[in-house]
């Protein structure tokens, strides 16, 4: 089968579109022919060798594969599995154990990993939802923020940010954007009710808010700051270029002083995915693609993530 593939680390232009062989499901596993795929952070990081101890301990050598998050078609079952049948609409994302992998035809998961697609949802597009299953972790389940608070999404324009944006004003509370200023038009049609550009406005001129929500990863302390008593502040990014500083902040901040920082990284399984497609049903929840390209430009779509000024997923369209 095609996948996305690149034998040394480096950047974008070591992906191809190569051949592996085509996986089967085994006892209460699921196979699914992956119609889309998207890029994230996390690929890039990999893909560059900045996180090889995580990606070296995945016990995989190269050729490595790419790839977190999917939607497509259920393509057969093993033994065991219930209430699945093929050509069922899904999406998922892959287990950490599994590491990397959905940018390619097929791929094996348990049904715990899967859930359905909206219907009228185009399989597509689809795959820039799934990873925003780390939005509802963070804003529902770490933050629990409430109907009425004051809500800060930095990089609101991303692929998670967009999502936190809409889920924000779904949850009932009052969002404030930061993003691009190219994209501040996007985010206030998403329902922010302020958007600033990251550029031009610093921390010192925003105000106090009960959770800020982080997917940048950058100065972290100045940002705790602006919590209001009793605020809370989530992050799912840390700064690359002080990987052990930024690293050592947040497991300080957990722990000590008032407004402690919560990171985290989105492991989701089918309730969540599940939740994420009621909100799309209900109207509080839609796709924000930047670019669609072709597995065969894999390394189009990671160097389009890595200049920047994105505005919503990069997907990669397998069918």
């Amino acid at each position: 089968m095609r996948a996305a593939l690149y034998d040394s680390y480096g950047p974008p232009d070591v992906l191809y579109e190569g051949t592996v062989p085509k996986p089967t499901p085994g006892d209460g596993e699921v196979l699914v022919r992956v119609h889309g795929s998207s890029v994230n952070g996390g690929e890039l990081h990999g893909r560059a060798g900045r996180v090889r101890l995580v990606t070296e301990l995945a016990g995989r050598g190269f050729p490595k594969r790419v790839g977190i998050d999917f939607s497509g078609e259920v393509a057969g079952t093993g033994p065991s599995v219930s209430g699945l049948a093929a050509g069922d609409r899904v999406w998922g994302v892959l287990p950490r154990s599994q590491g990397f992998g959905s940018a390619a035809e097929f791929v094996v998961v348990r049904p715990r990993q899967l859930a359905r697609v909206p219907a009228g949802l185009d399989l597509v597009e689809a795959a820039a939802l799934p990873v925003g299953t780390t939005a509802i972790t963070g804003l529902r389940d770490k933050a629990r923020l409430r109907a009425g608070e004051r809500l800060l999404v930095r990089g609101a324009a991303g692929g998670v940010g967009n999502v936190a944006v809409q889920l924000g004003r779904a949850y009932g509370a009052h969002v404030t954007a930061l993003a691009g200023a190219a994209t501040l038009d996007l985010v206030r049609e998403l329902g922010a009710d302020e958007a600033f550009d990251h550029r031009a406005t610093g921390p010192a001129e925003l105000g106090r808010y009960d959770v800020v929500f982080d997917t940048v990863g950058t100065d972290h302390r100045a940002f705790r700051r602006l919590l209001a008593p009793g605020g809370r502040m989530v992050s799912i990014a840390f700064d690359q270029s002080r990987t052990a500083a930024s690293l050592g902040y947040l497991l300080a901040s957990a722990v000590h002083g008032r407004g402690r920082v919560r990171f985290f990284s989105g492991n989701p399984r089918h309730d969540l995915l599940a939740e994420l497609a009621r909100f799309v049903e209900r109207g509080e929840l839609r796709p924000v693609v930047d670019t669609v390209r072709p597995l065969a430009d894999i390394a189009g779509a990671h160097r389009a993530l890595e200049a920047g000024g994105v505005r919503g997923k990069h997907v990669v369209r397998v069918v």
